[in-house]
């Protein structure tokens, strides 16, 4: 699953205790990747900091679970992973072995076409999921590339797994997380397959207006840390056709463009281009 709808998240809670070194996935050597990533071990003092000020709901546990149950899932955290910018998290091909949690930075999520194009399938900010896309066959079908310099925490899905296999209360969360990401999925195919240019692009702004609100920022203003080329591969448009519908947007006053900065001016109206609830 390499979709962009957003997964909005908050923190895993820590136990209060004395600093222990947690376990760090073992990754193996991949010539690809090497000096790509830097993978910074976590203490529990350390995630207890970062986990104050992180926003990853998704991954936050149901209510009532015991400070034991809490603990256990702490330690599924291994591992911090800082990817600069243009640099991957992981290729298509490479093993599964972890979900990411994107702690900062924004990422996008692509595939290679056979005529050699590569073709977006989402756009993925801080406290979103990355990585699904593995579980199903044991390596991932999509390439994973960072758009800012960037953060993830890793959870090690084997170890996920168990635990969840024990607690079951949250087998049921991740369990609608996945579902979540199917219905994202089937969004995504309806706005590629039934709408305009302009109407695509009115979701896509929509969406991450939405999605910035979530985690506290402004909804009518902000910054695309993608081009307008990624913009129109994911919407499956031309760049002509992108910029074309963003200077429309403009002359009506719907938006305001200054380079990659956007101020939403009528989301109202962006809305009723739709002719439906936005995605």
């Amino acid at each position: 699953m390499c979709s962009a709808w957003a997964l909005s998240c908050e923190c895993i809670r820590c136990l209060n205790g004395t600093e222990v070194t947690l376990t760090q996935i073992k990754r193996q050597p991949n010539p690809k990747n090497c000096g790509e990533a830097k993978v910074i071990p976590l203490t529990l003092n350390s995630l207890k900091v970062a986990c104050s000020q992180c926003n990853l709901q998704e991954l936050c546990l149901p209510l009532g679970l015991s400070e034991t149950e809490l603990g256990r899932v702490d330690t599924l955290v291994g591992a911090r992973r800082k990817v600069k910018r243009g640099q991957h998290l992981y290729r298509a091909g490479d093993p599964f072995e972890a979900i990411y949690a994107v702690k900062t930075g924004f990422f996008k999520t692509d595939v290679l076409l056979e005529d050699g194009r590569d073709q977006v399938t989402g756009f993925q900010m801080a406290g979103e999921l990355l990585g699904m896309d593995g579980i199903s066959v044991e390596a991932h079908t999509c390439n994973a590339v960072a758009l800012e310099d960037s953060e993830v925490c890793l959870i090690p899905y084997e170890q996920l797994e168990e635990l969840s296999s024990e607690i079951r209360t949250l087998q049921r969360h991740f369990h609608k997380v996945m579902s979540r990401e199917i219905v994202r999925d089937h969004g995504v195919m309806m706005l590629l397959g039934t709408m305009r240019a302009e109407e695509r692009l009115a979701a896509f702004l929509l969406n991450l207006s939405q999605r910035f609100m979530a985690r506290g920022y402004s909804s009518a203003e902000f910054h695309l840390r993608m081009t307008r080329e990624e913009i129109g591969s994911y919407l499956g448009l031309k760049l002509e056709t992108v910029s074309r519908a963003f200077s429309h947007f403009q002359e009506a006053g719907l938006i305001a463009v200054q380079q990659k900065h956007i101020r939403i001016l009528d989301a109202t109206a962006l809305k009723q281009l739709l002719n439906r609830q936005p995605i």
